[in-house]
């Protein structure tokens, strides 16, 4: 495959000019020779100058889509030809965890990994990946791209287990886990072959803004952020009992087994915190008003807000929210109870609600603790 860096030259496209672009304001930040550039800039860059899909809001196991090319981008400084680096979070799972050692350690790394990579690529239908690297050295950017391979657990090898750390290789790539920190780092190789961008650092940035300010004077320049709860909210997949997060087993996503009358196996909602209503009061169309929904695949459904109290999120047919969720998503079978240890695994409990207008809506997976974040003052 041509790389990124190759590939914006042939199109004479914006990619290279912008990561320059920013790492010459480097002074603003700090006076290392090193240019810096915060990894989610890269990441809007990568996006805007490749036309991607940008997935670093769901913080999915893929930063960005193209077609159905899954690509992580990851940036970091280093004084030789590899470095050690962080690709996945294990905080909720860190109980579970410190039940294994050694080997079995790795093998259950391996399967949590590779089920949030298997996650996100049903998610947004992705059929092949690969990391897109920037390392940046001094006046230096090296870009290049390598594999972004599930970890093979058939061929665990090289595990040495210490009081800080495993680590283990899979015969294609090293693994370290951090104890403390719950987190899985991986050892990447930098090739003689990487693509070099030379970058001068602007010795007075502030300057250079000054100017920039008095040129644009007047202009008035659109802002498409999200503004919480006005164009977005984050709802939970789940309930509270006794202070801990909960699936209960007759509403929500298990409503399908719920008493009384007989149901559908496709029964099902995503709940609606009272608070929402209250606090957000123009966010949702009104109650049993159908608005569309996409989920990230482009696929719309006619959903609508349910119930007493309007707690609910459905769809109509409600199968389809169902077949999404738990049939695609949680890969649960019919009959099978979602539980909290379930998304635990897959390492998100949440959903973000992105309002387009009055009448369209898309959904997408959030991390773990997502709408406890929102949920809170400082979100």
């Amino acid at each position: 495959m041509t790389s990124f860096a190759e590939l914006d030259q042939e199109r004479n496209g914006d990619y290279l000019n912008l990561l320059t672009a920013v790492s010459k304001l480097s002074g603003l930040f700090s006076e290392s020779v090193v240019p810096f550039i915060n990894y989610r800039v890269i990441e809007n860059i990568f996006c805007k100058s490749f036309q991607a899909e940008n997935l670093s809001r769901s913080d999915t196991a893929f930063d960005a889509k193209l077609d159905s090319l899954g690509v992580g981008i990851k940036t970091f400084v280093s004084n030789s030809n590899n470095s050690t680096e962080k690709i996945a979070e294990f905080n909720s799972l860190s109980r579970d965890l410190s039940k294994f050692s050694g080997k079995e350690l790795a093998l259950k790394l391996g399967e949590f990994r590779n089920e949030r990579i298997n996650l996100a690529k049903r998610v947004y239908n992705i059929e092949s990946s690969l990391y897109h690297i920037i390392v940046r050295k001094a006046k230096e950017l090296l870009l290049f791209e390598t594999d972004y391979n599930i970890i093979d657990i058939t061929n665990i090898n090289s595990i040495k287990d210490s009081k800080a750390s495993l680590q283990f290789s899979d015969g294609k790539n090293f693994y370290t886990y951090n104890y403390s920190k719950s987190t899985l780092f991986r050892n990447f190789q930098i090739p003689p072959t990487a693509f070099s961008l030379h970058v001068d650092i602007i010795q007075d940035p502030y300057s250079l803004l000054l100017q920039i300010l008095n040129e644009f004077k007047g202009i008035h320049v659109s802002n498409n952020r999200l503004v919480k709860g006005e164009n977005f909210i984050v709802l939970p997949l789940y309930g509270i009992k006794n202070n801990e997060k909960f699936i209960f087993q007759h509403s929500g996503l298990n409503q399908w087994n719920a008493n009384g009358r007989k149901r559908n196996i496709g029964e099902v909602y995503i709940p609606i915190p009272i608070s929402i209503h209250k606090n957000y009061p123009n966010f949702f169309p009104s109650r049993d008003f159908p608005f569309d929904l996409q989920i990230p695949t482009g696929e719309v459904f006619s959903a609508k807000v349910c119930q007493a109290n309007s707690k609910a999120l459905m769809t109509n047919p409600n199968k389809a929210l169902s077949d999404w969720l738990l049939r695609k998503i949680l890969q649960l079978k019919e009959g099978e109870l979602a539980t909290m240890e379930k998304l635990d695994a897959l390492g998100f409990d949440s959903v973000l609600i992105h309002k387009i207008n009055d009448g369209k809506y898309t959904i997408d997976i959030m991390k773990t603790n997502s709408y406890s974040d929102f949920d809170s003052e400082n979100y």
